[in-house]
Parts: C-alpha cells; sequence; structure tokens
C-alpha cells in the first residue's frame, strides 16, 4: 500500500470523514479503450481525497491506466466567495485540465468528476478528450450536478 494510500486511510478513521455519494456513468468504448466516468458533490479537499480513496478500492478503478480528475470547490472567504479548483492528469497529459475547463463553463460548484480510462492499446490520437469529457459530462448529467 502506497504512503498516500495509507495515510488517507488513517485520516478516514481518525478523522471520521465520511465519503460523498459517488454516482458512476456508463462505459464509452472505443478501439478497445474504455471510460468511465465517476461524479461526487464535494465541500472539501478531504472529501475529494475521500472520494478518490473509495474509488481506488475498487481493483478495476485502482488498475485503470489513468484516473484523471477535477473538482471545483465554492468557499465563503472575508472578501466574499472564492472557488478552489485542482485537477491532475495522471499521466494523460491535459486531461485533467480540459475536465477543469468543461467544469468551469458549466459552472460547477462544489463537484468531483473523476474519468477511469483502460487503454485498450491503440492510440486515439485528440478522439480520447471527446471521450474523457463526454464520460464526464454524461455523469454530471446522470448525477443530476448540471444546472439547466
Amino acid at each position: 500500500m502506497g504512503n498516500r494510500t495509507a495515510l488517507m486511510k488513517r485520516l478516514l478513521k481518525n478523522l471520521q470523514i465520511k465519503c460523498p455519494e459517488i454516482v458512476t456513468g456508463e462505459v464509452i468504448v472505443d478501439r478497445k479503450s474504455s471510460f468511465q466516468g465517476h461524479a461526487a458533490v464535494v465541500t472539501s479537499v478531504d472529501e475529494v481525497n475521500a472520494v478518490l480513496y473509495t474509488l481506488k478500492q475498487n481493483k478495476k478503478i485502482l488498475n485503470a491506466t489513468h484516473n484523471m480528475y477535477a473538482y471545483r470547490i465554492e468557499r465563503q472567504t472575508e472578501r466574499g466567495v472564492s472557488m478552489l479548483q485542482d485537477c491532475d492528469d495522471d499521466g494523460e497529459t491535459h486531461a485533467g485540465g480540459r475536465m477543469l475547463h468543461l467544469l468551469q463553463i458549466l459552472d460547477q460548484r462544489n463537484a468531483l468528476v473523476v474519468v477511469s480510462r483502460w487503454f485498450g492499446g491503440i492510440q486515439l490520437g485528440p478522439d480520447r478528450f471527446r471521450h474523457i469529457n463526454n464520460a464526464a459530462r454524461q455523469v454530471l448529467t446522470q448525477a443530476g450536478m448540471i444546472k439547466k
């Protein structure tokens, strides 16, 4: 077990951080590669980490070639409302940034989206970004998180 995973396990246990409900979308398959989105309503970075930890307890998700994610959390500060946001490509170059851009365009607040990709051995080129964004948008819609 990696250091980060062991730390997350202790934090979740000691701090009793409750993992938010995770919605998992349908699998999108193209040329033997599979993409699947996961979404959750989050209000803190601890909840983001709890969702990531919980997802990686599933061996299929843990063994995905990439588990990229992006989140945006609305926070009240002394100066008003601010947005805490971040993303991670997990080796799928530029994917996290594109997912974060999608969350920004959709004006998502308190949202985490994770897309798991299982590489099928055939390079998809720019089509992979279309599938990643479609998986993200699909699961956000399924979770009822996209504002109409």
